[in-house]
């Protein structure tokens, strides 16, 4: 009998993935050390705030999550990962992305989110 082993990182990027939700997604791939990264905090998380229910926010520490964040063929942080809702990737940023940045990429992409009250 064969046997699959499944990494945590794996079943973590699968439950994470937001397939179930059906959300376009961004991924920001950092470290909470990375200038950059620091940076770019606060705006994650009023993106996670600002667009509740329309865009899921995830932030995935380089460091502390060494084998999650290798699923992302990553070079550089922080990197930003944009993703439809059936989970393919339709962009990668490398740097400080500014929210107008990430809102008017978005946009480009064909999702105009609308702020949640």
């Amino acid at each position: 009998m064969k046997s699959l082993i499944i990494s945590i990182a794996a079943l973590l990027l699968l439950a994470s993935s937001g397939l179930a939700e059906s959300l376009p997604k961004l991924v920001d791939v950092g470290a909470d050390k990375c200038i950059p990264c620091i940076k770019m905090a606060p705006i994650l998380e009023d993106l996670k705030k600002d667009f509740a229910g329309q865009l899921d926010v995830q932030f995935v520490d380089t460091w502390k999550n060494r084998e999650e964040a290798s699923l992302y063929h990553i070079r550089l942080i922080p990197t930003q990962i944009f993703y439809d809702a059936d989970g393919k990737e339709l962009f990668r940023h490398t740097g400080f992305f500014s929210r107008e940045e990430i809102l008017a990429k978005w946009q480009e992409l064909g999702y105009p989110f609308k702020d949640t009250p």
